[in-house]
């Protein structure tokens, strides 16, 4: 084992090897590259940025990639000359030089030209990145293009299109012009690499050769950058939807949005100045209602201090009553059994307008309305005096004329009959 994975196991909890741990494998395979990448990247901002000054410089001279010590000193006279001869050490002892003891000339090897190529792809997309989306979609089109896609470069495109959804729905959501102004900006300089990364996709999910995962994966960063290319018509009514309630300031053509964003564009000593003494000043309630603070005022100082004062003890306990013992109220039959028997007397028939009414109107009405029950099978299968009255061997004759009569209480009432079956027969 050597001093490296002795150090490796360090890290490790006791027990574990760096064979147990899976994730390490690609690592371990690559520890090569790795070590190129520590000798560039290991120390302070200036030793890396010189060293790759001059790996940089080397690699630049695609006509004539040799260097003799010399070339090296008139290419970078502005280097301190110790210094460089350090730096120059440094990238040969780690591999990213190569030294040619017959010809002496240096020459970048091939570690060095893959830290060279992968550093040039990074400051190429620096400045126009589209958030990160840049990078992550050249390596997979990359990847796609040599035939050999896989599934980590679809995880990294699919978690930063995962973010970047995140971020834009929470601006949306926080109702903030500013965050969703600065949301819209971010959209607009993905959207490129948006559309870039739909067609790589694309091709991607047309290659039969994929396994099921990367497959899967493949379709799920479709899906994701359909919902990116959505996002637009969002931001677009979120900010109707704020035009529609920006207060404007008078006349002036002013309006509360464009207050913040002069607000926002001053240092701190400027904001600080425009406030001066007015954030100790006392607040002034001209909005605030005298007669509603009064009473808001009166419940919480008094009312509710003299309900909690309050004793409110419950009643003792008692027995309920028998229920032979509570009044029962009972109901009056009385008009019902009088007009049962007055129609079981009947011998010959009688005219409705001489033998319904009675003294009042309610009683009359209450007449009329039971004679509908004579002859009505499913009452007269019923018990009681209106079954009973249903019962009766009479038959109900009601015509279409009205008679008018001299009553206190009803005016006219339609002109019927009321005859024994024996005779109707």
């Amino acid at each position: 084992m050597s001093e490296s994975d002795d150090k490796l196991a360090d890290f490790l909890a006791p027990g574990i090897g760096a064979e147990d741990v899976p994730a390490l494998f690609p690592l371990l395979r690559g520890r090569e590259l790795l070590r190129a990448f520590t000798a560039l990247f290991h120390g302070g901002e200036a030793n890396v940025t010189v060293r790759l000054l001059v790996l940089r410089t080397l690699g630049a001279r695609s006509e004539a990639p040799d260097w003799s010590p010399q070339e090296i000193r008139e290419q970078l006279a502005f280097i301190d000359p110790v210094k460089l001869d350090t730096v120059l050490g440094r990238l040969k002892e780690h591999g990213l030089l190569a030294w040619d003891g017959e010809r002496h000339l240096y020459r970048i090897s091939p570690t060095g030209r893959k830290a060279l190529a992968a550093l040039s792809t990074l400051l190429q997309f620096e400045a126009d990145d589209g958030d990160g989306l840049g990078y992550l979609t050249a390596q997979l089109a990359a990847g796609q293009a040599m035939g050999r896609v896989g599934a980590e470069e679809l995880g990294h495109l699919l978690s930063r299109l995962a973010e970047l959804k995140e971020d834009f729905d929470r601006a949306v959501l926080s109702g903030s012009e500013h965050r969703i102004r600065r949301a819209a900006d971010t959209l607009d300089s993905v959207w490129t690499w948006v559309e870039k990364g739909t067609e790589v996709v694309r091709a991607i999910t047309d290659v039969a050769e994929l396994d099921p995962a990367t497959h899967r994966l493949a379709q799920a960063v479709g899906r994701a950058q359909s919902a990116m290319l959505r996002q637009a018509g969002i931001f677009q009514r979120a900010l109707n939807q704020l035009d529609r309630d920006r207060v404007h300031l008078g006349k002036s053509g002013l309006s509360s949005s464009d207050l913040v964003a002069w607000l926002r564009e001053q240092p701190i000593d400027r904001l600080c100045a425009l406030a001066g003494d007015h954030h100790a000043l006392p607040l002034r309630g001209q909005f605030l209602q005298d007669g509603i603070s009064l009473d808001v005022a009166e419940f919480e100082l008094l009312e509710r201090e003299r309900a909690a004062s309050e004793e409110a003890p419950l009643p003792g306990a008692s027995e309920a009553p028998a229920t032979d013992s509570l009044p029962v109220e009972r109901e009056d039959l009385g008009p019902l059994h009088g007009w049962r028997d007055q129609l079981a007397a009947l011998d010959r028939p009688a005219a409705l307008p001489d033998l319904v009414p009675a003294d009042d109107y309610a009683e009359s009405a209450y007449r009329l309305s039971l004679l509908g029950l004579i002859g009505d099978p499913e009452s007269a299968a019923l018990d009681g005096p209106a079954a009973e009255l249903a019962r009766l061997a009479l038959q109900l004759q009601v015509e279409t004329g009205l008679r008018a009569l001299d009553h206190p209480s009803i005016a006219l009432i339609s002109e019927g009959r009321i005859e024994p079956l024996e005779r109707s027969r």
